[in-house]
């Protein structure tokens, strides 16, 4: 039987929390947790570690909290999936009748590369929906971007506030419909400039070769490999599902390497794909897959021209 403002409820219970202190942050963490011991449910905290600290030093000795290395899990939001959809299966397996988390992304996830956190934030609503969860997500307010609190109210249909209240957001979205909204794609400053290749309908052998050809050394060896694979089903399926002409384009820099595929068709129908397995056999759902697990960063766009992925290996983390 679940307990606390989730009782009763079915599926996952997904809240933020907006703090804009230390003090609101454990109003709301510390009773969360402890009711989740008292309650005998496996109680899990995945913060970063300036935050992780600051629970742990205010917890009771031996609270019976499971500490996570928050850092670790959100390299990517297929791994950040994946980990926890495994965490969660194994509670369950165990006898688990809820289960409760909170987490936070890494600063870093907030910058340039939060589109594609902002799409996992939705995503999970429908990945996690079959565990018995609790989880509370913890955004500082402070030093959040309005672009990220904007999404975060639209992508968890509560806030837990530190008087112990459960208010939902009005600005909710569900998964489906939220995923396949067109949003505008925040530019690398790379593409201020010209691309070092450019290339249209290219078969993928031949995009294969651009991007060895175009390598600099900037990537180790196995990154560079994934980012050849990656390009090359993501070409293909612009190939096979898309709409003609298929634009190849890429950049190279010190630290990075980026590249964009364009077809004049509308994308995916699959509001999830990349982030989840395609099990229904969706067009083109493996290689995004593939490509989100590969790449650094890979960013979707749909607007009058057709449908554009753009994929990055080395560092995203461009100023904005």
């Amino acid at each position: 039987m679940r307990t606390g403002a989730a009782a009763g409820h079915v599926g996952y219970y997904h809240e933020a929390i907006l703090y804009d202190s230390d003090e609101h942050l454990l109003a709301v963490v510390l009773p969360f947790l402890l009711g989740g011991v008292e309650a005998g449910e496996p109680t899990v905290v995945g913060l970063g570690e300036r935050n992780a600290d600051l629970v742990r030093r205010a917890l009771p000795a031996g609270a019976g909290v499971t500490f996570l290395p928050g850092a670790d899990l959100y390299a990517r939001p297929t791994a950040a999936i994946r980990a926890y959809r495994k965490l969660l299966g194994s509670y369950v397996a165990e006898g688990a009748r809820q289960i409760r988390i909170v987490g936070e992304l890494p600063p870093a996830a907030l910058g340039a590369t939060w589109d594609w956190w902002a799409r996992y934030e939705s995503a999970i609503n429908h990945a996690y929906d079959d565990f018995p969860l609790w989880s509370m997500c913890a955004y500082d307010v402070r030093d959040s971007p309005s672009r990220v609190l904007a999404d975060v109210v639209r992508t968890h249909p509560r806030v837990a506030l530190p008087d112990g209240s459960h208010k939902p957001t009005d600005a909710y979205t569900e998964p489906a419909a939220y995923l396949a909204e067109p949003r505008p794609m925040l530019p690398d400053p790379l593409q201020r400039t010209g691309p070092a290749v450019e290339l249209v309908d290219p078969a993928p052998a031949e995009a294969r070769d651009a991007v060895r050809a175009a390598h600099r050394g900037q990537l180790p060896a196995d990154h560079l490999d994934d980012l050849v694979v990656s390009v090359s089903e993501v070409v293909s399926n612009a190939l096979r599902h898309g709409v003609p002409p298929v634009r190849m384009r890429l950049w190279s820099a010190p630290d990075r390497m980026v590249v964009t595929v364009q077809d004049r068709g509308p994308g995916p129908a699959d509001p999830y794909a990349g982030l989840l397995p395609a099990g229904n056999g969706a067009a083109g759902g493996l290689g995004l897959w593939i490509s989100h697990q590969s790449c650094n960063h890979v960013a979707l766009h749909r607007d009058t021209d057709g449908f554009t992925i753009r994929l990055t290996a080395g560092n995203p983390y461009f100023p904005v």
